[in-house]
């Protein structure tokens, strides 16, 4: 009953730690409505990009990797000549594998004919007269392609944007399932179910960007990546072994890998999923459910150390692919058996040693007749769920460089998408997708028609770009009425301005407002089991993200065409955007208050906790009050803005600007 009850406790904490059912749902339904916005056929994109790894499946850990996955959408790998009938060729340049010469997992990609793509091209290599494409070429060609200055990591591009890491991987996609996986669809006899099996078969497979480091021809040989699969299987897990999973990863992390070097670090979390993957098919984890969820990890570790022992991982859809082989073997093996048995004949306890699990056990072992509630409606709070709803929401709220055909394809795919059957978290995104393609669309129409020389064209734009932002308002969060007044002061409607302004500082008075905090009682009250669109247009507050290839107002023309490094948007707190507004829509109608407004943006630069101006948005804050102090002609305040701005962290790479100002400042 003890172990039961330790395994019902980190149930819970993994729940709090990973996620519940619904946090897990949510997260996968948000990425996948916005993916299907984004790789639209209808939009004709050169590429498609999907989200991989860990952060699709459902985990939110930190220090995870923000995986992508691009492929050109003109290319298709087949594995024989029969399959040619399937496409014309006018459309897709067709690549035949090559898996002769190469081990159980592996190929090479032969180009038949000889290609038009540049990129694709100019990483080819002939070898007994035949033309192929390197993996290793291609990685140089591709590594810096989406975030130029990535490095080269694996198969993919790697770098980090703000304090997130990312991969982007290039890759090839075949619509068929390969022949040496053929076995896989005969082993899933009892997992994963029928349909889960027809839909990863029928959607192919990929090839990435290396080769088998003992292979003949690793520079030019690709890896076959099962990654969409095993995001499927992921999703077939019933949620104790979504946390058995995550629970070997954390056990991977915080004890296995703890205190070792990066080239120290001999198993990676593709070997834990593949554990799982194993132990589920073979029927070797005992009925799932949160008494068993530590039964369910012993088995996992044990066969761990089974295949270290053997030193044979064998690839979950490819088992002929020994995924230990290039670098578990000899002295490594051994030293890695080692350390995993001693981790093994501490039993259970072991898990001690894991600062995301310790307090779980200990609670239950200094009171043993503790009962444990694991239904998750009691395990997280409504007001917390919600939190992490409009956080994701944000999060994929992603439309920087999209042009008015593209807003427009956008807008109507919505329209189709609203006719199928979605969950609220779809809607909730799509509503605030809506909102984001709106005011772009409003703002690129204004861009483009200014310097017509038609008034009367002007005119009509102008009344168009209006009723869209309007009606922006109608779908997104609170904060997104700034958008609004910025196109009025843009189109010199100060007074229209004004008025938005004065209704957005009285939403964001509200004591029950979400932003980086939330009183939970007032926010209940208010909001309280009313639908996610409710709560995002009346109770929660974002940072403003203004991209880049956007010129929203003048005074940001110098960040948005001097920024370095990058960066793809500036974020800015709420509340220092309208009191900016305020002040520069208000020099124009009423002195007074345009003093007002400065004073109150001080005061709230100056002396705010982290509140309403997060640590993290000190640099465009500061750069923002220096703007507003130079423009009234106070150099030597304006000059302390931008040096306390040069002082912060800086998430908006905005230094070079910043220095920009101060020489122009002429003091």
């Amino acid at each position: 009953m003890a172990v039961q009850n330790i395994s019902e406790s980190v149930y819970v904490g993994m729940c709090l730690k990973i996620g519940t059912p619904q946090q897990v749902t949510y997260r996968r339904d948000i990425v996948d409505i916005m993916e299907m916005l984004r790789n639209n056929q209808m939009l004709n994109n050169e590429t498609t990009v999907v989200l991989s790894g860990s952060h699709r499946e459902g985990f939110r850990l930190s220090g995870s990797d923000m995986d992508h996955m691009h492929w050109p959408n003109d290319h298709r790998v087949i594995w024989d000549f029969s399959q040619c009938q399937f496409y014309n060729t006018q459309e897709h340049a067709l690549i035949l594998c090559d898996s002769s010469e190469s081990p159980p997992g592996f190929t090479l990609l032969w180009l038949p004919l000889e290609i038009t793509n540049s990129r694709v091209a100019s990483a080819c290599v002939r070898m007994n007269g035949m033309l192929y494409i390197s993996s290793s070429k291609y990685r140089e060609v591709t590594c810096s392609l989406v975030v130029p200055g990535s490095s080269p990591h694996g198969p993919c591009g790697s770098g980090s944007i703000g304090n997130v890491e990312y991969d982007n991987a290039h890759c090839f996609v075949s619509d068929f399932w390969p022949p040496s996986a053929s076995s896989w669809i005969d082993r899933c006899h009892s997992w994963p179910p029928p349909h889960v099996v027809n839909d990863i078969v029928r959607n192919g497979c990929h090839f990435v960007a290396i080769g088998h480091k003992l292979g003949n021809h690793t520079d030019n040989e690709w890896r076959i990546s099962f990654s969409q699969a095993e995001y499927k299987l992921v999703c077939s897990m019933n949620h104790t072994q979504f946390l058995t999973y995550g629970l070997l990863k954390l056990f991977l992390k915080e004890i296995i890998n703890e205190g070792l070097r990066d080239e120290d670090k001999l198993l990676c979390s593709y070997h834990m999923k593949t554990t799982v993957f194993w132990a589920i098919q073979q029927n070797v984890l005992p009925r799932c459910c949160p008494q068993n969820l530590l039964t369910g990890f012993w088995v996992c570790f044990k066969l761990l150390i089974k295949w270290v022992y053997e030193g044979v991982c064998p690839n979950f859809f490819i088992p002929e692919n020994n995924m230990f082989l290039s670098n578990i073997y000899g002295e490594a093996q051994k030293a890695l058996f080692t350390r995993l048995y001693r981790l093994y004949e501490n039993g259970i306890p072991l898990l001690l040693h894991s600062p995301s699990i310790r307090s779980y056990i200990i609670n239950v072992l200094c009171n043993p007749r503790l009962t444990i509630c694991t239904d998750e409606h009691t395990l997280i709070s409504e007001v917390d769920v919600d939190r992490d709803i409009f956080k994701e929401v944000y999060a994929n709220d992603a439309l920087s460089k999209w042009d008015l055909h593209r807003c427009e394809i956008s807008l109507h795919t919505v329209e189709q998408l609203l006719g199928l059957p979605l969950t609220q978290y779809h809607i909730v995104t799509l509503q605030k997708l809506t909102a984001t393609i709106l005011q772009r669309t409003a703002f690129i129409l204004h861009s483009m028609y200014t310097y017509t020389g038609s008034n009367k064209q002007l005119y009509i734009v102008n009344k168009v770009a209006c009723r869209l932002m309007k009606l922006s308002a109608k779908f997104g969060f609170v904060s997104d009425m700034l958008y609004i007044a910025m196109y009025y002061y843009k189109t010199f409607r100060y007074r229209d301005a004004l008025s938005v302004i004065d209704l957005t500082k009285v939403k964001l008075a509200q004591p029950y407002l979400m932003y980086r905090s939330v009183d939970i009682e007032r926010y209940t009250e208010a909001v309280g089991g009313q639908s996610l669109s409710t709560k995002m247009r009346q109770a929660v507050a974002k940072d403003i993200k203004l991209d880049n290839d956007i010129f929203y107002i003048d005074e940001f023309i110098i960040p948005e065409q001097v920024q370095s490094n990058n960066k793809p948007s500036l974020y800015i707190p709420p509340l220092v955007l309208l009191y900016m507004l305020e002040f520069l829509c208000s020099r124009h109608v009423d002195t007074m208050k345009a003093q007002r407004a400065l004073d109150d943006l001080k005061v709230l630069v100056h002396h705010d906790q982290g509140q309403l101006v997060p640590v993290h948005l000190r640099d465009i804050s500061w750069e923002i009050l220096g703007i507003c102090q130079q423009i009234t002609g106070d150099l030597q305040a304006a000059l302390f803005s931008y040096q306390q701005s040069l002082r912060q962290y800086p998430l908006n790479k905005i230094q070079t600007a910043t220095r920009q100002r101060i020489q122009d400042l002429h003091l």
